[in-house]
């Protein structure tokens, strides 16, 4: 408990005291409640319109996770496909980089024609947003790997897959992991700026027809669930970090 403290208590009573003075400056009539609703006002909202946003909760967080998933497949895929051939290193690793200097902004109207009003643009823009961090930080970690163990394994017979296997990707995980982390993030922006394109439901979708409708206090609460959502996935991959890579914990506990 003391631990907890320790490591959450400056930033929750930080928390705390930006929502108190937020609630104070409303309360006192120093912004006008469509442009900042109270705190108290987007908790009402949270309540009174639970039932929509739960539904677009869900729909939103269906994207982010298939998103998700399907970025960290194509991620890993490509960071294993860069390591292994200098040759895709040379054509492919370029266009990996270019693919992020496309303004997604460009891309999602162009997927709602192709695909329509779905699911299918907003896993496409997940995805492309997602990633790249991935792919990047799982590269950097198969090839940060001691090429002083990469000879020893050799010498004990072990083939190019056997280091991979053995070797290559056990060592690349805290940097896959870094990188899960951060395309996890940004993965809830991805899924909602493709449903301010084009959706009929989703946490976006409520943004977009709350801020139409002046309907301020329900726009803050649909951004608030998105936070939520953010930290809660954030966390889950640091716990499953934590289970699947303990020498790396071990390590940063010793220095």
């Amino acid at each position: 408990m003391i631990r907890l403290l320790k490591t959450w208590g400056p930033a929750i009573a930080l928390l705390a005291l930006a929502v108190g003075l937020w609630e104070l400056a409303a309360r006192a009539g120093w912004v006008e409640d469509y442009l900042l609703p109270a705190p108290s006002e987007v908790a009402r909202a949270l309540v009174e319109d639970r039932d929509l946003l739960l539904e677009d909760a869900w729909v939103t967080g269906q994207e982010v996770l298939l998103g998700f998933a399907l970025a960290l497949v194509a991620g890993v895929a490509i960071a294993v496909a860069l390591h292994l051939s200098t040759l895709a290193r040379r054509t492919v690793y370029p266009l990996v980089i270019a693919s992020q200097a496309v303004p997604i902004v460009v891309i999602a109207p162009i997927l709602v024609i192709w695909f329509g009003f779905g699911m299918t643009p907003k896993l496409i823009v997940i995805g492309l947003i997602c990633f790249f961090p991935i792919a990047v930080n799982t590269l950097d970690g198969l090839r940060a790997v001691d090429p002083a163990q990469q000879k020893m394994l050799r010498t004990l017979g072990a083939g190019r897959w056997a280091l991979l296997r053995r070797l290559e990707l056990p060592a690349a995980l805290p940097y896959l992991f870094s990188g899960a982390k951060v395309a996890v993030a940004v993965a809830v922006i991805g899924a909602v700026f493709g449903e301010l394109v084009g959706s009929d439901a989703g946490l976006g979708h409520a943004i977009q027809v709350g801020m139409a409708q002046l309907l301020t206090a329900r726009v803050f609460a649909a951004v608030l669930l998105l936070s939520v959502m953010a930290i809660a996935l954030f966390g889950l991959i640091s716990l499953a970090e934590r289970r699947a890579v303990p020498w790396a914990r071990r390590r940063e506990a010793a220095t």
